[in-house]
């Protein structure tokens, strides 16, 4: 059953640019522009009649955009949700201008260890993930650590919960490594039945629907449980529209300051209607779209979601924001 039909998030990628080059990530390859305040003005008026509430300003590199507080502060003003990940090279540079306009701030952290942490990430950065978690937490912000679980780092997470996330009081954020276009990869039963007992612990965040997913075997074409086209607005650094995912990104379609009528055109929503439904949608298990997809609609994956949805909340306060809408 359909709980929700509109949009409900939008990935504005503010642009492809990355000052890190991550090995399951290949983002960064991409030559790319920065999104402009003007077009973003236009775009938060089109995003709210959609019914979007939550803005997730990604990348590349999101703190490479040096208006980004700006762009929150539109986000805000707008009465929006924001969230922001970042590797934290730049952070310790800008977050006294970044103070108070994030939402849900996520430092990316895949390791306890220095030299693992940054050989995957391509560049040096671990010391300033660190620095980074003591200024948020000097300031209040309460950061995140997101941790891509990988088959050959899982055995460092209770190192990396046990060092960092509770002596800071952190949310320790599981993300289950996904494949895609020949990048990334899958992890054993052995493994997943590990995270599903880490989803149970103190300050520690898993959807757990991920984890059933993966048993599933991903999405099914014949009964798609991806809603990402019709969930989730994708905005390219150009300005476009990008459907029916930003993995997939069959089709782009200038926006031109008429997000709202196009996005309802007949052309673009005959592409909303083949969400999960294309040959490349089978076994699809990409967390960034299967989050959205999994709040919308009333089927086992919302059940198993619903209890590590609750814990969230609950630990971060956001469930606060939340009932506004």
């Amino acid at each position: 059953m359909r709980l929700v039909s509109h949009p409900v998030l939008c990935n504005y990628y503010v642009t492809y640019r990355c000052n890190a080059s991550c090995s399951f990530c290949d983002i960064w390859e991409k030559p790319s522009p920065y999104i402009t305040v003007e077009n973003l003005k236009e775009n938060l008026r089109d995003l709210k009649a959609l019914g979007v509430k939550v803005i997730d300003f990604t990348g590349g590199e999101p703190l490479l955009h040096r208006q980004l507080d700006l762009l929150l502060r539109e986000a805000k003003a707008h009465g929006m949700i924001t969230t922001v990940t970042s590797n934290g090279l730049l952070y310790p540079k800008y977050a006294e201008r970044l103070r108070g306009l994030i939402d849900m701030l996520h430092f990316s952290l895949d390791s306890p260890d220095q030299e693992e942490h940054d050989k995957s990430r391509g560049v040096k950065c671990f010391d300033k993930v660190m620095e980074s978690i003591e200024i948020a937490s000097s300031f209040g912000e309460r950061p995140d650590i997101i941790f891509t679980v990988f088959e050959d780092n899982i055995g460092k997470i209770r190192q990396l919960w046990e060092d960092i996330c509770l002596p800071h009081n952190l949310v320790l954020i599981l993300n289950p490594v996904f494949e895609y276009n020949n990048v990334g990869s899958n992890l054993s039963k052995e493994s997943l039945a590990e995270l599903q007992w880490w989803a149970k612990q103190k300050n520690v965040y898993l959807n757990e629907a991920f984890i059933q997913l993966r048993l599933d075997g991903g999405n099914r074409v014949d009964n798609p449980v991806c809603k990402a086209a019709s969930t989730t607005i994708v905005i390219s650094p150009e300005n476009k529209l990008v459907l029916p995912c930003y993995h997939l990104g069959l089709r782009d379609f200038p926006i031109d300051g008429k997000l709202f009528d196009l996005y309802h055109s007949d052309e673009v929503q005959k592409l909303v209607a083949l969400e999960g439904r294309l040959p490349a949608c089978e076994s699809c298990a990409i967390n960034c779209y299967m989050q959205p997809s999994f709040a919308v609609e009333m089927n086992k994956y919302w059940w198993k979601a619903l209890p590590s949805t609750i814990k969230y909340n609950r630990m971060k306060g956001t469930w606060k924001q939340m009932v506004r809408f």
